[in-house]
């Protein structure tokens, strides 16, 4: 039986409205390797600014590594006690027009030469230097940053899908999660910063009635 647009639009709604911030997970259920491939894939192919990719993520196994953890990301503790999946996303540091990682993006994933003076570079850096001033060390973490939020709500959305719950996790001190992952060989600070971390699993509690403005209160129509 072929699936009309309406199904696909109650699909869709039906997904927001089952998605939730999950403080309790059931530690006892897994995901699925085949549903988290596709969670992961959700994430890999997300967008980003000039299709450059900023990101990378760990996804946290280790039992002791979680047990640390908690130490430092009040946020994340009840992520960290029941979560099937827990991941950390790190965002690339000093994305320039010029930097390794751009020159990386463009020959090696694109397929084309990199040159300083090629358009594609040249409009970059306007975009970098000029049009969003990103012209430090920490405008440029922040602007990575917001790239790897994007791969963060497909990844909600892509679980939701699938019925499975998530936890969005800002509580944590980032610059002792960063001076830990370091010691622990797991991050190079030279090169990436902790964007935010996120648990998937399993709720263990209905969720509460969804609030939210409405639509006439966030969308203005200019015509």
């Amino acid at each position: 039986m072929n699936r009309t647009k309406e199904d696909k639009r109650k699909e869709i709604l039906t997904a927001f409205e089952h998605r939730h911030a999950t403080k309790a997970f059931d530690s006892t259920k897994k995901i699925p390797t085949e549903d988290w491939e596709i969670i992961l894939e959700a994430a890999r192919l997300s967008p980003s600014s000039f299709g450059y990719e900023p990101w990378s993520f760990l996804l946290i196994e280790n039992t002791q590594v979680k047990e640390d953890l908690k130490e430092f990301s009040w946020g994340a503790v009840n992520s960290l006690n029941g979560t099937s999946h827990f991941v950390i996303a790190l965002a690339r540091k000093n994305v320039t027009a010029e930097s390794s990682h751009v020159k990386h993006m463009v020959e090696d994933v694109f397929g084309l030469p990199f040159s300083p003076d090629a358009p594609q570079t040249q409009m970059f850096k306007q975009f970098q230097v000029k049009d969003f001033d990103l012209n430090s060390e920490r405008s440029l973490f922040d602007w990575a940053s917001k790239q790897t939020y994007i791969a963060l709500a497909n990844m909600m959305t892509t679980a939701a899908l699938l019925e499975i719950d998530s936890c969005p996790i800002e509580g944590f001190n980032r610059t002792e999660v960063e001076t830990y992952l370091s010691k622990k060989v797991l991050l190079d600070t030279t090169k990436f910063g902790v964007s935010y971390m996120l648990g998937l699993g399993y709720r263990t509690k209905e969720i509460p009635l969804k609030k939210r403005q409405t639509t006439d209160e966030i969308l203005t129509v200019v015509e």
